[in-house]
């Protein structure tokens, strides 16, 4: 087995066409509305691996391409990065926040919200739950709050099988359970997977069976 066919290749940057949204369906809606200028917060929050980061990180890229000032920041550097000048700010975690940097993200939401800008945050509760100063509580639940629901195994294997077909790899349910079962289960790893086996396939000149599944990932290991 080649060790180049067996890197994962670095998964494609996040973005919100690349987002598998699952039962979120709504708060691609809240995102794309606070693009559009209808809401200047949006507090999005559920366990981890639900899709926090990547979501915060293609919401910025949004905002860039669309001409915008914006940054993502997770919530443990807001002390180091000046936010008045930005027209979008993306926080992430805010549950980590300290007194210090509960104080600044209180400061940057009022300069956004008085600039027309837009602050999209993230954390693992809802902002009425979250251990934070009541303040920066009641800015963070002013706007849209949405919860996101994790892929069930069901959504997960529905967009694995997409994702197979894109690339014209043939891809049986029992090379999908193998690969669920014994991997990460975000998406993002997932999907690395796949396209490591359909590189091997076609290195090797082997149509993807089980075994060289199973021999691809056990080298991958």
């Amino acid at each position: 087995m080649q060790q180049l066919v067996l890197e994962l290749a670095p998964p494609p940057d996040p973005t919100l066409d690349n987002f598998i949204a699952g039962s979120n369906a709504g708060v691609l809606a809240a995102l794309g509305a606070a693009l559009a200028g209808q809401e200047p917060v949006v507090f999005l929050w559920g366990e981890t691996g639900s899709g926090k980061s990547h979501l915060t990180h293609a919401f910025v890229h949004a905002a860039v391409k669309a001409g915008l000032e914006a940054r993502y920041l997770h919530a443990s550097r807001i002390h180091a990065f000046d936010t008045s000048m930005l027209q979008v700010l993306a926080l992430d975690e805010v549950d980590v926040l300290d007194p210090d940097g509960q104080l600044l993200a209180f400061d940057a939401v009022n300069r956004l919200r008085l600039a027309g800008g837009v602050l999209l945050a993230t954390g693992r509760l809802a902002p009425a739950d979250l251990a934070l100063r009541e303040d920066l509580r009641t800015r963070l639940g002013a706007g849209i709050v949405r919860q996101l629901i994790p892929l069930n195994d069901a959504q997960k294997r529905a967009a694995l099988e997409v994702h197979a077909a894109s690339r014209a790899l043939p891809v049986s349910q029992e090379i999908l359970d193998y690969v669920l079962s014994r991997w990460a289960r975000d998406m993002r790893t997932q999907i690395a997977i796949l396209d490591a086996l359909d590189r091997a396939s076609l290195a090797l000149k082997r149509p993807l069976t089980l075994p060289l599944v199973r021999e691809a990932l056990k080298s991958l290991k």
